[in-house]
C-alpha cells in the first residue's frame, strides 16, 4: 500500500520540478526585451483604433464555449465505458444509461436558457 502512496509523491514532485524549469527556462534564455512606446502600441490589424478600445463582449460566447467544454469532458467518460462495455454487465448499462439521461436534461436545460444560441 505504502508503494502506492510513493508512486504519487514521485508523480507529484516530478510534475512540479517540470513546471518550475518550463516557468524558469524562458526567463533565462529568452530574449531580454524591454518596452518601448512603439512596441506598446495597438497593431491588431496595422490600423490604429477608432475610438473605445475596450469593447465589451457578449457572455452567450463564453457560455457557449464553457457548455461545449464541459459535454465534452463529459463525453470522453462514455470512451473507456464502450472498451469495456462486455466485461461489466447489466449494471454498468444501467449506470451509463443514467448518465446519458443526466447529459441529454443539461444539454435540454442549456438550450432552454440560451446558452446555445450563437447570436
Amino acid at each position: 500500500m505504502s508503494d502506492n502512496f510513493a508512486a504519487i509523491g514521485v508523480f507529484l514532485i516530478g510534475a512540479i520540478l517540470v513546471s518550475a524549469i518550463m516557468l524558469v527556462l524562458p526567463k533565462l534564455f529568452g530574449p531580454k526585451v524591454r518596452p518601448n512606446s512603439e512596441k506598446l502600441k495597438n497593431i491588431e490589424g496595422g490600423n490604429e483604433t477608432i475610438g473605445r478600445t475596450w469593447v465589451g463582449f457578449k457572455s452567450n460566447y463564453f457560455l457557449y464555449a464553457i457548455v461545449f467544454t464541459a459535454f465534452d469532458v463529459e463525453t470522453l467518460f462514455l470512451y473507456p465505458w464502450a472498451l469495456s462495455f462486455q466485461k461489466l454487465g447489466t449494471f454498468a448499462f444501467v449506470e451509463m444509461f443514467i448518465f446519458i439521461v443526466i447529459l441529454l436534461v443539461g444539454y435540454w436545460y442549456a438550450w432552454k436558457e440560451g446558452a446555445l444560441e450563437w447570436m
